[in-house]
């Protein structure tokens, strides 16, 4: 009688017991699951850093090379001091180009200009790069007695396009130079005195990305 009666409790108690752990293996497969889901999601994320890092690390090692080999082109102007390089700008003095108010070239610019192309040829065609040339002033407006420009954006206008002009006959390819003008805007200097004026009356010459060719059978944007 009394064997009869703990084999029943047994097999209540059996029975109580299995849901337990039934609900506690769910439970730590649950957490097992989410853990693996994390580690997933973190390992995602640092592969995706790693991959942001690697590129910016290339990017800024391809800026380098190309500063080191435009500076090493520019070597013979920029040891003479007739030019300045700053963040892969060419830089040259308005005063050097040109007369007060005027968009022709004198002797020594047309010289000066002579001298870069054939660097910046060579440089050009190694990379898929194009050349900007930007012409600014200062913010003193255009004396009154000339009238062959309006305004400082038509001055610069000019004297970008002379300087643009003047490397294409020198020999840097048309399709590989193109001009800007910026007037009295972006000044390098303050317009308070004359050697500031002096400094922000130039002209600047920057490689730029050449602009990818559209595909057969497409239109450019």
């Amino acid at each position: 009688m009394m064997t009869s009666m703990d084999d029943e409790l047994g097999d209540v108690g059996g029975e109580s017991t299995a849901p337990v752990w039934a609900v506690f293996g769910d439970l730590m497969a649950g957490l097992l699951g989410a853990f693996v889901l994390i580690l997933v999601c973190v390992v995602a994320m640092q592969f995706d850093l790693s991959a942001r890092l690697a590129a910016e690390a290339r990017q800024h090692q391809a800026e380098t090379q190309r500063r080191q080999a435009l500076e090493q082109a520019l070597a013979g102007p920029l040891a003479a001091g007739r030019v300045t390089l700053t963040d892969g700008r060419i830089g040259i003095s308005g005063n050097v180009l040109f007369a007060l108010n005027s968009a022709q070239l004198q002797g020594e610019g047309r010289q000066l200009l002579r001298s870069l192309a054939g660097p910046l040829k060579v440089y050009l065609a190694e990379r898929q790069e194009v050349l900007m040339v930007s012409g600014f002033t200062d913010d003193l407006q255009v004396h009154g007695n000339n009238r062959q420009f309006a305004d400082n954006w038509e001055l610069s206008a000019q004297r970008a396009l002379t300087v643009t002009r003047a490397l294409i006959d020198a020999g840097v390819p048309a399709a590989s130079v193109f001009a800007a003008a910026f007037g009295a805007e972006q000044p390098v200097a303050s317009n308070a005195d004359e050697d500031g004026r002096a400094r922000n009356r130039r002209v600047e010459i920057a490689p730029t990305p050449r602009r990818a060719a559209p595909e057969d059978g497409k239109k450019s944007p």
